[in-house]
């Protein structure tokens, strides 16, 4: 299969390019992003061929419809990672929490969060192909909280592979900061930024893009890729977990093999939901797609009105951070797939140089047909984490969203899978609040004081955080983030 851009192709490039040359340079032309150039149809008979398959069997005969230019025995390399989850027969637990309403439970990998479930095998598979073609990367990596640890955990100590991450000093939990100081891996760094999510993406794609960063790496025989969403080797792996939520539904006798479903997901960036829109479009019975936003309602503001507006909007931060995004890139996937590329081309050019875009009328029924949206406050969602607790459930603030979206959203009597994208030890001074009433907790106290009320295990690798040394200690400005990068290579 091959891969095309976005927003048309420049002179530059050629028109498409395999899966191995996208995942190693995911940045296409005039800035936009790669995508397949056709999705593979997958239908009832792939449902049924994979009713009793294995995670891995089912991902295996996900990827090789694709036909990505993959050894098999890489492949199957990357995806015996999911043995080291929790549960190796099952990485992604799908939980009955009452009539009609589940949870998938993304976050039983290395870093407790849903990232694993892409950067886990993506990691492995990059790593290979740079080997193969004895070349040496510099991965970049922007993180709201979770896609940092999750990356940096991926790619230490591996060859031909060197890691710098960006987070925001002041806008990730204790425990998401303490992954990702605390690694001491020798080919990864680590730079606080004194700035937001927004900040650093914005710095990982023009970095990717800089002609003069580029050539400077050249010099040094090093070439440059992203482990961000904006790389497709994620998606691709974004879209299986999907497949087998559904397949879970079916085998618990909830969900008759054909009967759509609600995909109700905690939306910042948009990977994990577009991963839910491609499958859809590859024949997944989904009635719509929800979006649960937090206060940061641009996603909300776009699927209602379809107007992207940030152009008097500051971020946020709310108690669901990894979600606390005005720029979502993996939007542009979608209007690329429902408009083309000179439309989605004129879109982002109107969101860089006015902060703003506008749907036409028949551009917004296209989109409505698939997306539903709305948003929760931080308010509400501790509401949810406290109701949910009184009915048997532990869960993250960013789960917590997808509950409003839920009864504002979902209005057949269906199925319903929440996606929850975090356990809930990444932000315990939220959930310690929600629960006991204690305020600006620290995590370790938070940690401790829903480990007893729960009677539940603080797990050794969070636990374990708090005795490690710091190793990465910088926080810089935005405007020195290519010296600092340059230094440490």
């Amino acid at each position: 299969m091959k891969f095309i851009q976005t927003r048309g192709c420049d002179e530059n490039r050629p028109q498409s390019v395999s899966f191995s040359e996208a995942i190693l340079s995911p940045i296409a032309s005039f800035g936009g992003l790669y995508v397949p150039e056709k999705l593979p149809e997958l239908g009832m008979d792939f449902l049924n061929k994979h009713l009793n398959s294995s995670y891995k069997e089912l991902a295996s005969d996900m990827l090789s419809r694709f036909d990505i230019d993959i050894e098999q025995s890489v492949v199957d390399e990357a995806l015996s990672l999911y043995d080291n989850f929790d549960d190796s027969k099952n990485p992604v637990p799908v939980v009955k929490l009452k009539d009609n309403l589940f949870v998938s439970e993304l976050y039983h990998g290395p870093t407790r969060a849903f990232k694993d479930m892409a950067l886990q095998p993506f990691g492995h598979i990059l790593s290979c192909v740079a080997q193969q073609r004895d070349e040496n990367y510099l991965i970049l990596v922007a993180t709201s909280g979770d896609t940092g640890p999750a990356a940096l955990e991926t790619f230490k100590n591996r060859k031909n592979i060197q890691v710098v991450c960006i987070y925001p000093a002041n806008g990730t939990s204790d425990v998401q900061r303490l992954q990702m100081v605390s690694e001491d891996a020798s080919n990864l760094k680590v730079i606080g930024i004194d700035g937001n999510f927004d900040d650093a993406q914005s710095a990982l794609k023009n970095l990717l893009s800089s002609k003069s960063f580029n050539k400077t790496l050249k010099e040094k025989n090093i070439l440059l890729s992203a482990a961000n969403s904006v790389n497709f080797g994620r998606i691709i792996f974004q879209i299986i977990y999907h497949i087998h939520n559904y397949l879970e539904l079916v085998r618990q006798g909830s969900t008759k093999m054909g009967d759509n479903i609600y995909i109700d997901v905690p939306s910042g960036n948009f990977g994990n939901v577009l991963g839910a829109y491609y499958a859809m479009k590859m024949g997944l019975p989904v009635e719509k797609l929800i979006i649960a936003s937090n206060e940061n309602n641009i996603l909300t503001s776009l699927i209602q009105t379809g107007i992207y507006d940030i152009g008097d909007k500051e971020l946020i931060m709310t108690t669901s951070p990894a979600m606390d995004i005005l720029k979502s890139s993996n939007v542009e996937r979608v209007l690329y797939d429902l408009f083309g590329a000179k439309r989605t081309k004129e879109l982002m050019h109107d969101l860089d140089t006015k902060k703003v875009y506008r749907l036409t009328s028949d551009e917004l029924v296209k989109l409505q047909e698939i997306f539903v949206a709305d948003y929760c406050s931080d308010e509400e969602g501790r509401g949810y984490i406290k109701s949910s607790f009184k009915d048997g459930y532990l869960m993250d603030p960013h789960t917590a969203t997808c509950f409003k979206a839920y009864k504002s959203c979902a209005t057949k009597n269906i199925d319903t899978v929440i996606y929850s994208t975090a356990e809930w030890t990444k932000f315990s001074p939220v959930i310690a609040d929600a629960l006991t009433g204690e305020e600006n907790a620290q995590d370790i106290k938070a940690l401790e004081s829903i480990s007893k009320k729960a009677k539940i295990e603080i797990p050794l690798m969070i636990k374990n955080l708090f005795h490690k040394t710091i190793i990465h200690k910088d926080i810089v400005k935005k405007d020195t983030i290519e010296s600092e990068i340059l230094n440490f290579l």
